[in-house]
């Protein structure tokens, strides 16, 4: 899809959904979708841990002391933040949907809302969460977008295309120490590209997040 026709779908998307235009509107650069990170398979998943950085916003998928993928994410804002702990990730769920927020849609009528307002007599269907991992209840790792600062309402988001391989590397029983630093941040999480910023956005058109293409609205996931 090119960019024009991306910024296309994205003002038809706003229009059908009814969201208040004002200010720059913007759709993230084509650098933003072709962002990735490399990622090593383990020898043994058994051994798989993640330690998680908030003010570096750096994930660190470790197999003892190899790094099998270091990636930029967002965390919660202060008065959202991601809990800090350790914990393991006990659910994964690769075409998550919200079960509070989402799209109220009626006929050819779709309106962004929470599950507690959806108007009487309209359907409901929650925001996509791709490639979940849940680490302690309502919070997990998923796809969202990613910004240079904490902007999330506690969960750990990841880029689209880094997702279904973080995804692939844990499973259910894999530890997660979340902290304000790590010891990697000095090392591993140094210089780490980070995409572009992707704000200010709209975000997919409505026909796209309603549908089952969203999950797979990524890069091919490769390894080393």
């Amino acid at each position: 899809m090119t960019i024009k026709r991306f910024s296309l779908l994205i003002a038809a998307a706003l229009t059908l959904i009814g969201l208040n235009s004002c200010g720059n509107i913007s759709s993230p650069s084509g650098d933003y979708f072709a962002y990735d990170r490399p990622a090593s398979l383990p020898s043994n998943p058994n051994n798989v841990r993640v330690k998680v950085s908030t003010s570096n916003q750096m994930v660190y998928v470790l197999e003892g002391d190899k790094p099998l993928l270091v990636t930029p994410v967002s965390v919660g804002t202060s008065k959202t933040p991601t809990p800090k702990g350790s914990y393991r990730i006990f659910n994964k769920e690769a075409k998550r949907r919200a079960n509070t927020h989402g799209f109220a849609t009626k006929g050819n009528q779709v309106r962004k809302t929470y599950l507690s307002k959806k108007p009487a007599g309209w359907s409901f269907k929650g925001t996509p969460m791709p490639y979940w991992c849940e680490f302690k209840p309502a919070y997990g790792f998923h796809t969202g977008w990613l910004k240079p600062f904490p902007c999330t309402h506690g969960c750990i988001r990841l880029h689209e295309n880094v997702a279904p391989k973080f995804f692939r590397l844990v499973k259910v029983g894999t530890p997660v120490s979340i902290a304000h630093s790590q010891p990697e941040d000095s090392t591993l999480g140094r210089n780490i590209p980070r995409p572009p910023d992707a704000t200010p956005l709209p975000d997919y058109p409505a026909s796209l997040m309603l549908s089952d293409a969203i999950f797979s609205k990524h890069k091919k996931p490769t390894y080393r």
